[in-house]
This record gives C-alpha cells, structure tokens and sequence, in this order.
C-alpha cells in the first residue's frame, strides 16, 4: 500500500533563510532552502586516560532550553557547492576547537522523516587535534563536553535530570544499552 498524496503536487508555503514549509496532500513538512544540508561529526578522542566522546551543548530556540548534541554544522550555507566533509571538519574545529586528520563518511541520515526532510551526512572523525577552545563563532555561545565513552549514559542520565534535552543522534553511542 503505498500513500494516496504520494503523487500530490508539492506545494511551497512559505521559505525563510534556512528552512521551507511544505504541503503534499494532506503532508505538511520543512526542508531546508537553497539545497543546504547538515554534517555531523561523531568524534571519539582516544587518548592514554581512554576514548572520549565530544559533544556540544547549546541553546535551542525550537526548545526553550539547551541541548546536549553530537557537533555538527550547516552544508553550503555560507558557499554554495561546499562539500560535506570540509564544513564537516571547520565545523568539529569551530564547535569543540579539535581538527581532525581525517574524516570518515558514515553516510546519509534523516533525522525526522515524518515531519521534516532534512537529511545529514555523519562522518567519524579520526585523529584529533586540540586546537583552540572552540564554543563556535559569534554568538553561539556552544559549551564543549569531553565526556568517557565508559560514563557517557550517567553523564546523560545527569544531563536529563538538569533539564538538558537530548538529540536523537546520542543513541548512536548509547546503542542497545538503552533497550536491554
């Protein structure tokens, strides 16, 4: 079976800087504008002391409050043509201050399908260099977490109970550990 609004025209309802609301049928859904994608980056900082994770956190409008997440960054929003992996690796520099020596495609991902069509591309970042301190570029005020990949689901669970919220894309390092 498949949806009868499959075949519906779409319809553009309005389109901002970054994002597109849409109408298929009965389907209402953004996008983002102009081709631009997202770049996440799973960073894990394998040191003496153990791998670490690096993840951001930062205030969410959609939300109301801050957001504990993997780095990750907009695609072609300031260059058109830019490609994924490069604006991958300023992004991991600018948000956390490490520079990768290289970074590994993990694929493409829908993050809601249901609602939203925005895809990213994850890549794994290999061989990580402290750079600066990062916490992003003008105003994003992005606080940096280096977190033990052995106490990542307490330093969650502690997270939630402050009030955090938490993206989707943490389940990536939280795995089957969460349903068992």
């Amino acid at each position: 079976m498949t949806d009868p609004d499959r075949n519906a025209p779409e319809e553009v309802m309005w389109t901002g800087r970054f994002i597109t609301a849409k109408k298929r049928g009965k389907w209402e859904y953004v996008g983002r504008a102009r081709g631009i994608h997202a770049a996440v980056i799973l960073a894990i900082d394998d040191t003496d002391d153990g791998p670490h994770v690096l993840l951001v956190d930062q205030y969410r409008v959609p939300l109301g409050r801050r957001c504990i997440e993997l780095p990750a960054g907009l695609v072609g929003d300031e260059e058109e043509g830019e490609e994924a992996g490069i604006a991958a690796a300023r992004e991991l520099e600018e948000e956390t201050g490490f520079r990768p020596d290289r970074l590994e495609s993990l694929g493409q991902f829908y993050s809601s399908p249901g609602m939203v069509s925005e895809s990213f591309t994850l890549f794994r970042a290999h061989g990580l260099e402290k750079t600066g301190a990062g916490g992003g570029v003008d105003e994003e005020d992005i606080h940096v977490h280096r977190v033990p990949l052995a106490t990542l689901p307490d330093q969650i669970a502690l997270w939630r109970e402050q009030g955090y919220a938490m993206d989707v894309k943490l389940l990536l390092l939280l795995g089957a550990g969460m349903v068992a």
